[in-house]
């Protein structure tokens, strides 16, 4: 069953990707605003609340990128290890063990967060993550 995205996901997904500047973290291949063929890539996948909408949890890849290193995950981990810091992987992995429970208010607010983050990074602010 897929997982339903909803505004806080739209929101989150336009900010990892505008960070990267429309790009892929990965091959450097540009997109235009919005491009469908860009992804938001969550390092741990969505259904882990405490770290779904987490800016240190996400990447901006293309659709090649992404689909390589979810059929290659050694490969992900290695490339986030250079591209992130090893030490990386082990604080989101603690980030990841703390339990968040959402409602519609919870999402209402995270949306309402990343949609102003996303509006101050147009004024060249760097972005703040939601937790």
């Amino acid at each position: 069953m897929a997982i339903k995205r909803d505004n806080a996901d739209k929101w989150f997904s336009d900010v990892v990707r505008a960070k990267a500047g429309w790009a892929c973290e990965c091959c450097g291949k540009e997109f235009g605003c919005r491009s469908s063929g860009l992804h938001c890539a969550h390092i741990y996948g969505r259904a882990n609340k405490s770290t779904r909408w987490s800016l240190d949890n996400a990447v901006s890849l293309c659709y090649g990128c992404h689909r390589t290193f979810t059929e290659h995950p050694l490969d992900f981990k290695n490339w986030l290890d250079g591209y992130l810091g090893s030490g990386h992987l082990e604080r989101l992995t603690e980030k990841r063990r703390a339990v968040l429970k959402t409602n519609k208010a919870l999402r209402d607010e995270i949306a309402s967060h990343y949609k102003e983050q996303y509006e101050l990074m147009a004024q060249g602010n760097d972005p703040i993550s939601y937790n």
